[in-house]
């Protein structure tokens, strides 16, 4: 499946295979749509949650109880992290 790329992108994937993560360019690619992948698998299976919890978020902000944003990216990394863990033990 031949893809186009912008210049800019071109030159990070160089970037990153000139650092030696990466034997090529395809196996960069590879991976990057392996990651992309299982964060859109992770969304997908998450929404209903991700629903749930953005409206008892609204509803806890409109009564004044407001949690710091650093808690909540701590929040959400720790159950992504579980998920992923449940994931690949069932795999």
């Amino acid at each position: 499946m031949p893809i186009e790329l912008k210049p800019e992108t071109e030159a990070l994937i160089r970037q990153d295979v000139q650092r030696g993560a990466y034997r090529d360019a395809t196996e960069f690619v590879e991976h990057a749509v392996a990651m992309l992948h299982g964060q859109e698998e992770w969304l997908s299976a998450m929404q209903s949650e991700i629903a749930a919890a953005i409206e008892a978020g609204y509803a806890s902000a409109l009564r004044g109880d407001l949690v710091d944003e650093q808690q909540v990216r701590t929040n959400m990394a720790a159950r992504k992290q579980k998920w992923l863990t449940q994931s690949r033990d069932l795999a």
